[in-house]
């Protein structure tokens, strides 16, 4: 089989897919622009992270979307990463989801070798070059943009940091929040902040947040009380990582929509 060879003007460039079309194989599922179509993957949405006195607070909502369809609605999408640190995810779930996995993996190796934990500084590190080796995926539409929190146990306080796709990390000193309804969540979460806040504070302007959030962004999910589906909601303070129980969140949600409705 001989190579094809092209005009100046008809040259496909470096795109596969381009080359696939030019040589016959044009197929109407092979995407116009060679990217993969959003509607053929999971796609995690809405998370956020607060620091307050104690620590700081993961929060993210359980909606995934593929395209316009709700594809599942109890998705985890903020895990531990070690015992003083956690992850909230955004993005392409499976890929997601996998680094996660592997970060874990990466940290306790870590600790097993050297006998005690990397820094925290370090695991932001660490995770950011994670996210650039995504970098290929992420520009054909496979994108991971997590939010990475942890208790500092060196400078006695809760730390943030926030990415974008090249792997680039960025402490954020109160809040931080990923995700397409990161916008709003966001907004809610610098109007409420204060300084020292107590866990049941920062936890309530956390599920208002997202609260928000989901009634401003359809790929965000809200709570759901008929099927019991509420936030993951962690906090991380030196005592380690902790996940509230769904019980706790159902008070505190219905209370939040009780504030709403006397507004």
């Amino acid at each position: 089989m001989n190579l094809p060879l092209f005009r100046a003007h008809d040259d496909p460039g470096p795109s596969f897919a381009e080359l696939l079309r030019r040589t016959g194989f044009d197929e109407p599922a092979l995407p116009r622009d060679g990217t993969v179509p959003a509607s053929d993957f999971r796609h995690g949405t809405t998370c956020v992270a607060v620091r307050y006195a104690d620590g700081v607070l993961l929060a993210g909502d359980r909606r995934a979307t593929s395209g316009n369809l709700i594809s599942h609605r109890t998705l985890e999408k903020v895990f531990p990463a070690d015992r003083h640190s956690g992850v909230a995810i955004a993005g392409a779930a499976g890929p997601a989801i996998e680094m996660v996995k592997l970060f874990q993996l990466q940290l306790e190796h870590y600790e097993k070798v050297e006998g005690g934990a990397l820094s925290l500084e370090g695991k932001a590190n660490q995770l950011g070059q994670m996210i650039r080796g995504n970098l290929p995926a992420a520009m054909q539409g496979l994108a991971v943009v997590p939010i990475f929190a942890g208790f500092d146990v060196g400078r006695d306080e809760g730390r943030l940091f926030e990415y974008d796709v090249t792997g680039g990390r960025y402490e954020e000193t109160e809040t931080a929040s990923t995700g397409s309804g990161s916008l709003h969540a966001g907004t809610v979460l610098r109007l409420g902040y204060r300084d020292s806040l107590d866990a049941a504070t920062v936890t309530d302007l956390a599920l208002e947040s997202l609260f928000e959030a989901a009634d401003q962004d359809s790929a965000t999910g809200g709570p759901d009380p008929v099927r019991g589906i509420y936030p993951v909601v962690a906090l991380i303070t030196a005592d380690g990582y902790r996940r509230l129980d769904d019980d706790e969140l159902a008070d505190r949600t219905q209370a939040l929509i009780e504030r709403r409705r006397n507004r």
